[in-house]
């Protein structure tokens, strides 16, 4: 494949490769916000570049393992809000890269 086709500013472009992405682990690092919708209606919002602030990743990680584990049975569903862009500028880069040493 010859790396003029790849026009990673378009959408069609994106949505072929978060199609076929199949996550087991979201990273923290490309989270801005996490939803967690209770089954009692409530919803706790975490922002997670606010934490950034006063936290280290780690230490956001763990907490939101330890949330998550605590109230499990509470939790109805979890809404990750992403950085898309940062993951498409991360992603393009090593897209980039990929194509370089493989040519």
């Amino acid at each position: 494949m010859n790396q003029s086709n790849f026009d990673t500013t378009s959408e069609e472009y994106w949505q072929d490769i978060f199609d076929s992405i199949e996550i087991e682990v979201l990273p923290v690092e490309y989270m801005n916000q996490v939803n967690i919708h209770f089954k009692d209606g409530t919803v706790w919002e975490v922002d997670i570049k606010d934490s950034l602030k006063k936290q280290t990743l780690n230490d956001i990680e763990d907490s939101l393992d330890e949330l998550f584990e605590a109230y499990e049975e509470k939790i109805q569903n979890i809404d990750f809000r992403m950085d898309m862009d940062k993951i498409k500028k991360d992603v393009a880069k090593r897209v980039r890269r990929f194509l370089k040493v493989n040519k």
